[in-house]
């Protein structure tokens, strides 16, 4: 997406909203409610801003909440963007574009995942430490704008190092167990096969999901520093493996989600001046 659809965009949210956000966050599958911790100011639907996808799945709302959170002027995107919905990773990472355009120097992203370690539940909150971008391509692909980012971002910590302390330290104040590990990305829409959650534990990651990666990617390249923390929903073991209940997996993700905001919260209110 070129650098004047990004500032069309922003300056359509601009538009209804004038104050830059200090924080954006993304929030994913099943975890719209944390939205409902802001004190929203506006809210903008996607169709309202040029450029910006759709979404089309289910608990994911479609509309970007301005406003504030632990102190912080914070914008949100209730609903994220899939490449199985038929997006391309360019236009799944566009809106981080926009985000960072309207001045957000930190993301944080969240979204709910499968668990393939075999001492861990549904529920636990997982930081991530670094992921494994399986979906085939890359949102960087194509020609490279110096003023958003280098042709080569550097990705050996995409998510950043304090950040990850703060959150460690809001989760052992308010006794909540935070998991650290490794995410994978993969196309979707199906979930794994047996053979797929088995060569997906023997490559290092321990929680699997269909987004995160792409916005991720986008946000080190325009140099905005990340927090992500996955949700585990369901359990990937390819030896006890269950049937998928996508309602269980929802439902699991809204139940633990006020514990993600408690952390999202903390992590705001211990940021720098």
């Amino acid at each position: 997406m070129s650098d004047a659809a990004v500032h069309r965009a922003a300056d359509a949210v601009r538009a209804r909203h004038a104050r830059p956000p200090e924080v954006a966050i993304i929030l994913g599958t099943g975890l719209g409610g944390l939205g409902r911790e802001l004190a929203v100011q506006t809210e903008i639907p996607y169709q309202d801003i040029p450029g910006f996808p759709l979404a089309t799945v289910e608990s994911h709302a479609g509309r970007l909440l301005c406003g504030t959170l632990g102190g912080r002027s914070v914008v949100a995107m209730a609903g994220r963007f899939h490449r199985y919905e038929g997006y391309a990773l360019q236009q799944v990472a566009f809106p981080v574009r926009v985000l960072r355009a309207l001045g957000a120097r930190i993301l944080m992203i969240s979204n709910a995942c499968g668990g393939l370690h075999p001492l861990w539940s549904p529920g636990d909150l997982v930081l991530l430490t670094d992921h494994i971008n399986l979906l085939g391509d890359n949102p960087l692909v194509g020609p490279n704008d110096e003023r958003e980012g280098p042709r080569f971002p550097d990705m050996s910590a995409p998510y950043d190092a304090e950040l990850g302390r703060l959150a460690r330290a809001v989760a052992l104040e308010r006794r909540i167990t935070l998991r650290e590990g490794v995410y994978a990305a993969v196309g979707g829409p199906n979930l794994e096969t047996r053979a797929e959650y088995r060569m997906l534990r023997f490559s290092g990651a321990d929680v699997v999901g269909m987004s995160t990666v792409p916005e991720v990617i986008a946000a080190v390249h325009a140099g905005m520093r990340v927090l992500g923390i996955s949700i585990v929903t369901d359990m990937g073991l390819a030896d006890a493996l269950e049937p998928a209940d996508i309602q269980r997996i929802i439902r699991t993700a809204a139940e633990a989600e006020p514990r993600l905001t408690t952390v999202f919260r903390g992590v705001m209110e211990r940021l720098a001046a």
